[in-house]
């Protein structure tokens, strides 16, 4: 039997409701919840309140709106402790941001984004504020455009949007024929760069993490402001750290050239 016989309507609707909050969206209240998941008031309550009790929901009793609650970074943080990547990541992370001083990330591909797993940040007054956790385009960001070179054309048009594709900053690509020249090159020089293309003024560079079958299943990435970020900073220091670094956590997956190159050869 097909495990959606088994789905239960009403855990559907609680997980809906925690759905609706993210990067962008804080507070919600009653109201807007019924009409963003076309349910009646009483029974939008009724799911909060049990939310409420097991405290994945609280309520801002300023406002009387709704937000998540501490529960949800609990679990959070139990799923990013329970991620092998992540555990063998930690140490080589810390060690990246101290020697650069700049904010280093792990990054994943998840669906059609990328999501910066752990992050360590820079001690510099001016720095890249860490988004862990948060879903991210493929297209602007220096760890996607790795993904999405590492991908065959068939898979390659799936996981890029059925349009145009998004302008978040003044540089961001928008042109498929730009990207995809752009993703001939990453593929061939073994690195991606983003310059300004997720936030005007930041630039950053991701290197992939491969495990024993030589599969990319994470990137090790630099984030900074432009003026720390000349080309030559990246080509005689940066991409050398991050490169030794994303080499470190491969080994430690079991990744070996040779034996990757036979296994896919």
């Amino acid at each position: 039997m097909e495990k959606t016989n088994y789905l239960i309507k009403t855990v559907l609707h609680a997980l809906d409701i925690l759905e609706q909050f993210h990067s962008n969206v804080d507070e919600l209240g009653v109201t807007e919840l019924s009409k963003r998941l076309k349910l009646h008031k009483n029974n939008v309550f009724r799911l909060l309140a049990t939310l409420e009790s097991r405290n994945f929901i609280e309520q801002n009793v300023s406002t009387h709106n709704y937000r998540l609650g501490l529960k949800n970074l609990e679990l959070g943080q139990a799923v990013l402790k329970q991620l092998g990547l992540q555990r063998q990541s930690r140490q080589v992370l810390e060690t990246l941001a101290l020697e650069c001083n700049e904010t280093c990330y792990l990054a994943v591909m998840r669906g059609e984004h990328t999501v910066y797993l752990d992050a360590s940040e820079s001690s510099q007054p001016v720095r890249v504020v860490p988004r862990v956790g948060i879903m991210l385009p493929l297209h602007c960001t220096a760890a996607g455009k790795l993904f999405l070179a590492a991908l065959p054309e068939n898979l390659l048009q799936r996981y890029l949007p059925p349009k145009a594709l998004r302008r978040h900053a003044p540089k961001s690509i928008t042109s498929r024929p730009e990207l995809a020249r752009q993703l001939e090159t990453v593929a061939v020089q073994g690195y991606a760069i983003e310059d300004e293309e997720l936030d005007a003024g930041v630039r950053g560079i991701a290197v992939a993490i491969r495990d024993y079958s030589g599969n990319a299943v994470g990137a090790i990435c630099i984030s900074g402001p432009t003026m720390r970020f000349s080309r030559g900073r990246i080509n005689d220091e940066l991409l050398p750290r991050a490169r030794k670094a994303a080499d470190e956590i491969s080994t430690k997956l079991g990744y070996c050239p040779a034996t990757a190159m036979a296994e896919n050869g």
